[in-house]
């Protein structure tokens, strides 16, 4: 239980790191919008992932391969589902013509799932020695 709700914590603040990112990026540093959103998700994924690392799971990666390693396979999972909430999108919303806010609320339920499984059970998942 622990573990959940030091998720759920830190993905509230990896939200709040996310949009105040894309804010300064936007409307006080100037830039475009796909700037700024390339710039508050990568703040936001690192943000996400050294405290899901220390924080959340506790991760027993020591070595610079070990975590590059993490690091790498983190920003992929994030990236999958991603991907996987555009096509969720794409496909429910301007294809099939769903209601926007309940497909965006149902994929983010599914991201959310997917990358704490993927944290937990690839990324972060405890090693034996």
């Amino acid at each position: 239980m622990r573990e959940f709700i030091a998720y759920a914590v830190f993905g509230v603040l990896t939200t709040v790191i996310n949009i105040i990112a894309y804010w300064i990026s936007a409307h006080i540093l100037g830039l475009a919008v796909m700037p700024s959103t390339v710039i508050a998700w990568i703040l936001a994924v690192l943000f996400a992932y050294f405290t899901n690392r220390k924080w959340v799971f506790q991760s027993s990666a020591h070595t610079k391969a070990e975590i590059l390693k993490e690091l790498v396979s983190f920003f992929a999972c994030r990236i999958s589902t991603g991907i996987a909430d555009i096509i969720i999108m794409y496909v429910f919303a301007d294809v099939l013509k769903f209601n926007d806010v309940i497909i965006k609320t149902i994929s983010n339920i599914i991201v959310i799932a997917l990358n704490y499984l993927g944290s937990k059970l690839i990324i972060f998942r405890k090693r034996k020695d």
